[in-house]
């Protein structure tokens, strides 16, 4: 197999991308063509005991609200939803009273400016395909303008190929040759645009950082209270793993000291059981996270750009939709990582309210229904009353994009405040003022569309008839 990485300087170079960016993939270039499968084995990590609890943590609003005049509040923005049918910013889909993602994301920035008298920032690290269509939409918010950008651009580095780990190369459609390098790559890509050092010549000195698909994602002032009082260069919100969670990041401690998330495309295949298993790795990784600025500033200086984050080595086809198309290499980090980098990096325990991302068409069923709400604060809650973790498991056949799914509930999503699981089989219409009970297990009586009546109460399992 060939290890010349000549012909991908040359190709990131025509692209036009930074050296600091050609030099970080350089590495993890490095590490694949000597070998690295970028696996991290139970020889090298162990499980988490327990971690600090945020419901311990007393009251720190004051801290935090001394704390939030230096505070800026980081969205990763770069997803286009496209496992959903989107070919835009995932963040423009209405979740709430026809609000989208990122309608609620600057409500809850204003609102905090507005409530807290501070200049909190709002900063977007789009991708070159979500940029436009974001920063179009934000225009609707002419106060979130200030001194800095609204965003900044992610990378993008050249897929490698699996069979001689040179670069792809797809003449029918070039875009195929790049991928993301990871949401890992949020690091190196403040320092390139230049907002870090911004931030910091602005007095910045910690950043909220969290998944724009998350809306219980805010920024809490007792955490930042914390956070600033205890000094700390990273810190990582983490909840309790149930079956749920079973195949997220988990966070480990490394044997010879220091914390360190593993996905699950890091986990040795004979290892694939205990990475399941929610009673021995614990804790999953929420992807809020917090970062004292000026610990990122140095730690990137220290490093050469190329903070030592661990690789993710993910193979798909070059082009999902022809099966016979050669393998692809990805090389991708995860920016939770960085709780490996930074000595004194420690884990949160929060309550699942803040977290409650949108990753399928179920999610979105969720947490557009009354099991959750909207507060004053612009965040997205569970309904006070719900018990339970909520888990919508809609079929992919019928389901999987947002026209199929708006085709299929036109009269809004059923009632699921009283709702554990709803697991859909087939392709069933509901109608008007479904309420959902228990756990519900719905299967089409036919093969064409069945329909569920208006005003129906689903227990339990059952059918829905033909139309």
């Amino acid at each position: 197999m060939g290890a010349d990485f000549a012909p991908f300087a040359e190709k990131m170079r025509a692209e036009g991308l930074p050296e600091p960016a050609i030099r970080c993939f350089a590495h993890y270039y490095g590490e694949l063509a000597g070998g690295s499968g970028g696996t991290l084995s139970r020889r090298e990590i162990g499980p988490v005991e327990s971690v600090e609890n945020a419901d311990d943590l007393g009251d720190r609003a004051a801290a935090g609200h001394e704390a939030l005049a230096r505070t800026v509040v980081i969205k990763l923005n770069g997803g286009l939803g496209t496992t959903m049918g989107m070919r835009r910013a995932k963040s423009l889909l209405s979740v709430r009273e026809e609000l989208s993602f990122l309608d609620v994301i600057a409500r809850q920035v204003l609102h905090l400016r507005h409530t807290h008298g501070s200049r909190v920032p709002l900063l977007l690290m789009n991708s070159f395909r979500t940029r436009d269509d974001t920063l179009e939409a934000l225009a609707k918010y002419p106060d979130l303008a200030g001194d800095l950008p609204l965003d900044f651009l992610q990378h993008k580095v050249p897929r490698v190929a699996a069979a001689d780990l040179g670069p792809v190369r797809w003449p029918a459609d070039p875009e195929l040759e790049w991928c993301p390098p990871g949401h890992g790559d949020l690091y190196l890509a403040l320092d390139t645009s230049g907002v870090l050092e911004r931030l910091l010549d602005a007095g910045f000195r910690t950043a909220f950082v969290s998944n724009a698909d998350n809306l219980g994602a805010s920024l809490d002032l007792d955490i930042l209270g914390w956070f600033a009082g205890e000094r700390l260069p990273f810190a990582m919100e983490v909840c309790d793993r149930t079956p749920a969670h079973r195949k997220g990041g988990h966070l480990a401690r490394r044997h010879g000291g220091g914390l360190v998330l593993r996905e699950i495309a890091q986990c040795p295949e004979d290892e694939l059981e205990s990475f399941q298993d929610v009673s021995l790795y614990r804790y999953f990784n929420t992807n809020n996270l917090w970062v004292d600025l000026e610990a990122l500033a140095g730690a990137l200086r220290e490093s050469g750009d190329v903070l030592p984050l661990p690789m993710i080595r993910n193979e798909k086809r070059v082009d999902p939709a022809a099966p016979g198309s050669p393998k692809a290499i990805q090389l991708e980090t995860a920016m939770g990582a960085a709780i490996s980098v930074f000595p004194g990096a420690r884990a949160l325990r929060v309550s699942e309210d803040r977290f409650a991302p949108v990753k399928t068409t179920g999610d979105l069923l969720a947490v557009a229904s009354d099991a959750f709400m909207l507060t004053e604060e612009w965040r997205v809650v569970p309904t006070p009353g719900r018990t339970g973790h909520l888990l919508v498991d809609l079929d992919p056949a019928h389901y999987a994009h947002v026209d199929q799914l708006d085709a299929r509930f036109p009269a809004g999503p059923p009632s699921l405040l009283d709702c554990r699981r709803l697991e859909v089989r087939g392709d069933v219409r509901f109608g008007a003022a479904v309420r959902c009970r228990g756990e519900v297990k719905l299967r089409a009586a036919a093969a064409r569309a069945c329909t569920v009546p208006d005003g129906a109460l689903l227990e339990g399992e059952s059918e829905a008839l033909p139309l």
